[in-house]
Order: C-alpha cells, then structure tokens, then sequence
C-alpha cells in the first residue's frame, strides 16, 4: 500500500512541478554543519576547520533523501574576519533530482565589549539543479495488465538550471551564551525545469548557552533552540547537549515530527558524531528514520590574536 501511494504521489508532483515551491534539505547536526546553518560561523574556529557531513532520510522508502556536504573556513586578522567555502549536494529519488551550491562566505568580526562580540556573515552561492527525465514513469506508459510498457508522450523539460543566490547572517556571543539568525535565498531564484518556481526565502533563528557543571571540570549542559521558516514549513527544534570530557550525548524534539538522539567524540582537533531522526509522526516505521553522521578536523595555527573571541558553541 505504501508504494502504491508513493507512486500516487510522484506522479501528482511531476504533474505540478511548474507550479512547485522548492525547499532546502535540512541537517540535524546543526553546529557539525556551521556553515550551512549560518554564514556568519565562517572563522568562528579561528584555525583553519574543515567540516565533512553525510545524511540518509527515510532509508526505508524507494526513492530517498541523501545529502552530502563539505566546508572549509579559517579567520583572517587582515580582513577583520573569517572566509568559507561550503559545497552541498542533495540527491532525491535515486539521483532523479540533483541539487548541488557551491557558495564563498566571508563573516567579519566586531568586539561590543570585553566579553560580548558580534559576526556579520555574507554568502554567495552558485547553484544548479538537474534532472533525469529518463527516470521518471507518467500515467500514459501504464498497461492495465502488464504496467510500464508503454512510451509516454509527456514533453520534458529543461534537464539543467543554475541561477545565483545571496544569502546573510548575524551571530552574537559571550563565554556562556550565543545566538543567531540568518536569512537564505534573499534573491529568490529561479529553479523552475518546467515552468516557474522560486526558491522560497528562508529564515533561521538560534539560540543556545553553555552551562558548566563543575569548576574546572570538562562537564557541562547546552540547552539549545533553533527555528526556521520557508513558505508555508515551520520547524521548531528544542534540545540539549550533555557533554562529559570527550563524549557529548544530545536529545532533541522536532515539531510533533521526531525525537533526535546524538552521540558523539571530541578529542583534540578531530570531532565525529552520529544521529538517528526517530519518526513520530503517522509515517512511523517505515521510513527507518534518519541516519546523519558528521566529521570535523581543526588544524593549528599561530596564537590567536588578543581581540580574538572563539565562540563556544555545541560540536554537533
């Protein structure tokens, strides 16, 4: 019943792409992603950061959802701030659909005070969209006895499209708390391969603080909140992290959607985590969730700069 009714649903959208509204791909490691979440986290290391992230939702179902994603940033005391480079590629159904930005950031960094700071994050992004029309099965090549046998007589269209887009940020922080907010697809391209379809502004709002547990223990809590808007989706996530020395535990809840379990290792320069999206929702079981694993290498660098501030932030 299930791919009966997942096989309904293609055949609806393809025959609505013209009048669609895209929207981004999500990861649930938010911090282990800096770049994705916020322009505005380029340099925020200070040491040159590269960040490498993988995610798989809804195994389970023909057709998944699998995104990749890698950055690079590094602060620059000659500019006042930091640079980044995020590449992010999405596949949906297979490799059907093909969403890949490659975007250059800068974020320039301002002192209020002595223990308060503020990042002014600025995003560039090239993107294309593609699809295999050779993929797609439409309502005229069924056979009521024999199924897809015949050629359909649909016109396809465009398999290729790329547009640019501008995004922005702002994140401000002290030693034991930080927020944020960002604004994506400011100029709202364009990614229509039949017909019309704009890429919808979306809008991030987070929020976090680090609580120690102990003087001079590597003990502490992070109770976090994060929001985001594009269109008409609304997602509000509300979580915790629990970090122990090397080991950090996390539990978040998604919008009625999914319980969130993290686990992860922090040692040294190298950071590696793994989370697992438990649906709640009438979808149950049969997605398997969502699998995400993330890894961080930071490299050294000379002493920081006396103005410098690092933000303290959760790893995942």
């Amino acid at each position: 019943m299930i791919k009966k009714l997942l096989f309904a649903l293609t055949l609806t959208v393809v025959a609505n792409i013209g009048d669609l509204m895209a929207q981004d791909p999500e990861f649930t490691q938010f911090y282990a992603n800096p770049l994705y979440l916020n322009p505005a986290f380029a340099g925020t290391a200070r040491c040159p950061r590269i960040c490498l992230n993988y995610r798989n939702q809804w195994p389970a179902i023909s057709g998944t959802f699998i995104t990749y994603s890698a950055s690079y940033d590094q602060h620059i005391d000659g500019i006042s701030g930091g640079l980044g480079l995020l590449v992010t590629n999405d596949q949906a159904g297979l490799g059907t659909l093909n969403t890949t930005n490659i975007s250059g950031i800068y974020s320039y960094q301002l002192s209020i005070t002595r223990e308060f700071s503020m990042k002014f994050g600025f995003q560039a992004t090239y993107a294309q969209k593609s699809i295999d029309w050779s993929k797609l099965n439409f309502g005229d090549m069924i056979d009521p006895r024999r199924g897809f046998v015949w050629n359909t007589n649909e016109v396809p269209g465009l398999s290729k499209k790329s547009n640019l887009d501008v995004s922005a940020g702002i994140l401000g922080f002290s030693k034991r708390y930080f927020f944020g907010a960002a604004v994506n697809h400011i100029t709202q391209p364009d990614e229509g391969l039949l017909g019309s379809s704009k890429l919808p502004m979306k809008i991030t709002a987070h929020a976090g603080a680090m609580i120690p547990l102990a003087k001079g223990n590597e003990t502490y809590l992070s109770p976090n909140i994060l929001y985001q808007k594009q269109q008409d989706f609304q997602q509000l996530n509300l979580g915790i992290y629990v970090v122990k020395g090397p080991i950090v535990g996390g539990l978040w809840y998604r919008n009625q959607d999914a319980f969130i379990l993290l686990i992860g290792f922090q040692k040294d320069q190298f950071k590696m985590g793994y989370s697992y999206d438990v649906t709640i929702s009438r979808l149950g079981n049969a997605t398997a969730g969502s699998h995400e694993i993330s890894f961080q290498l930071q490299f050294e660098c000379k002493p920081k700069h006396k103005k410098f501030r690092t933000v303290s932030c959760p790893s995942f």
